[in-house]
């Protein structure tokens, strides 16, 4: 059984809905397995999702954030020659490959090489959510009253 009913979950919990459909997408989006990826995490608020794209010219991917869905897709061109293979492993089929980003990751950079597309990824957190130092002040004296002395 790999299933989990996450239904008691929505009666304790409130505002954690869309985590609950975070873990059943994964569950599903996990028997897809072409074209096989890396997640890298480069720094301590960096990663990287390398995908191996051999045979894919750049013309050919798409890379697209809308939300915090990446979805990466790689479309064919037709190929009208008639080859005669003896032996084809290459796989030259359309994909389509999304990952769910964490709230405030930004693409910065994909890049195509050696058969590997490269996605950079960032986390830039707003300043309102940035870690802030407050700075302590004192209240100044109260004034002497006449003819008392400082103790």
């Amino acid at each position: 059984m790999r299933t989990f009913d996450f239904a008691p979950l929505y009666r304790s919990v409130v505002g954690f809905d869309r985590l609950a459909a975070l873990l059943e997408s994964a569950q599903t989006e996990g028997a897809q397995g072409y074209p096989p990826y890396n997640i890298e995490r480069t720094d301590e608020n960096a990663y990287r999702v390398e995908i191996a794209v051999a045979g894919f010219k750049p013309e050919e991917l798409n890379v697209e954030v809308k939300e915090n869905l990446l979805t990466v897709q790689g479309r064919k061109a037709a190929n009208d020659e008639a080859k005669r293979y003896l032996h084809r492993g290459l796989a030259e089929r359309n994909f389509e490959r999304k990952f769910q980003l964490a709230d405030y990751v930004v693409v910065t950079d994909a890049n195509l090489a050696d058969g590997l597309l490269s996605i950079s990824l960032k986390r830039e957190l707003p300043e309102a959510l940035k870690p802030r130092t407050v700075a302590i002040t004192t209240a100044p004296a109260a004034p002497l009253i006449e003819g008392e002395t400082a103790a």
